[in-house]
């Protein structure tokens, strides 16, 4: 983020705090409830998002020298993320070539071979099929080129890797281009020069846009966080920029609005609030004062979504006894506030079986909430 962008995000809090004015939309709108209940369009938005457009499969820390290994469920998909000798980020199925067996059953490791563990074919951490036992005599002429492992898609960029969940989509994949302007404030965020400091998984019986849409206004911090995070906070003050189908979310602390008497020069959005990123389809950035949360989603079905949910902190912040006890402090902190959405988000799933609404409401200042939705319809749409 440019310092002058930034200046200009906190003129603009101060201005609506000024106006006591939350940032409005032309209009109210309307979201039909079939966007979050029906299976049908679930499998569009797995067709047409999950499994066509990039997607965080991992920080770049956790595969943290050559040979390193891990292995996760990315958008239904069995995946083994490796970092080959030469440190490169690479992406396969994790599957066996022969029958299909799970070829690597270790969640991380070390290693520059993997090997099947139901007939012992096995592979480099490049993908070429290494070995096959009485390769002669039962599989004559085998074409060993066919029967490397399935690439996916894979880059490296900001800190992440980012994968394609689909092996039959081969063009390269460049994360600048995905992510278009909103590139720079990723620069500003040099999250590549951070470490995983605690994290927790949790289950949630609700569609993955609602869990968005609960993190994308402020309108509900004083009555849904009245007994964590609401204090801290203006009532209903935030602002939001779409980038596009990306979005940035400034949500101010009350200290925000009292900058008025301090000089420009001393201003630092990071010290008066939090701003969020959305990033299509299913990753959230909370940047906070001194690290960042980064929520990952892996929607199951249209009413099932498996988070992630990870401290990130400055590499130089995470030694010492005292440093841990603050990070999981914070973390704590953190999954409460946000079991207080996850229980509504919840609740708002249970009741589109009621057929009690045909529609959610979005008012003028949940306009994110209607931006957000458009972009997913763009997308589906093609």
């Amino acid at each position: 983020m440019e310092r002058s962008e930034e200046i200009g995000l906190i003129r603009e809090i101060i201005g609506l705090a000024e106006q006591k004015s939350a940032y409005l939309d032309d209009t109210i709108s309307h979201s039909p409830i079939s966007r979050y209940s029906s299976p049908e369009r679930f499998a569009r938005e797995e067709a047409a998002l999950f499994r066509r457009k990039p997607v965080v499969a991992a920080h770049s820390g956790e595969l943290d020298g050559p040979s390193s290994f891990l292995t996760r469920s990315v958008m239904g998909l069995p995946v083994l993320l490796v970092r080959d000798a030469e440190g490169q980020a690479r992406a396969f199925l994790n599957v066996c070539r022969h029958r299909g067996a799970t070829l690597e059953r270790e969640g991380a490791g070390c290693k520059r071979v993997f090997t099947c563990p139901y007939h012992g074919w096995s592979w480099t951490n490049q993908g070429d099929l290494r070995a096959v036992p009485q390769e002669k005599q039962g599989f004559p002429d085998l074409p060993r080129a066919e029967r490397g492992l399935r690439r996916l898609p894979v880059a490296e960029a900001h800190g992440f890797i980012w994968i394609i969940a689909n092996p039959e989509m081969n063009e390269p994949l460049n994360i600048d281009d995905w992510l278009g302007p909103i590139a720079d404030d990723f620069r500003w965020l040099d999250l590549a020069n951070h470490k995983i400091a605690i994290e927790n998984t949790i289950e949630v019986k609700a569609n993955w846009k609602v869990l968005v849409e609960g993190g994308i206004e402020a309108y509900h911090f004083r009555v849904a966080h009245a007994n964590t995070i609401a204090p801290h906070f203006p009532d209903n003050l935030s602002t939001y920029r779409c980038f596009g189908p990306h979005m940035r979310s400034v949500l101010p602390r009350t200290s925000m609005t009292t900058l008025t008497d301090t000089p420009e020069e001393k201003w630092s959005i990071r010290a008066d609030a939090n701003v969020l990123y959305t990033l299509m389809p299913t990753t959230q950035l909370l940047v906070q004062q001194d690290h960042v949360a980064w929520i990952n989603a892996q929607p199951r079905s249209e009413g099932h979504t498996t988070l992630r949910i990870v401290t990130l902190v400055p590499a130089d912040k995470i030694e010492g006894d005292e440093m841990q006890a603050h990070w999981k402090l914070n973390q704590k902190i953190t999954m409460a506030t946000l079991a207080e959405d996850f229980e509504l988000g919840e609740e708002i799933q249970s009741g589109f079986a009621s057929r009690g609404n045909p529609s959610h409401l979005f008012g003028r200042f949940e306009g994110a909430l209607n931006r957000f939705n458009l972009a997913v319809e763009e997308l589906i749409a093609g």
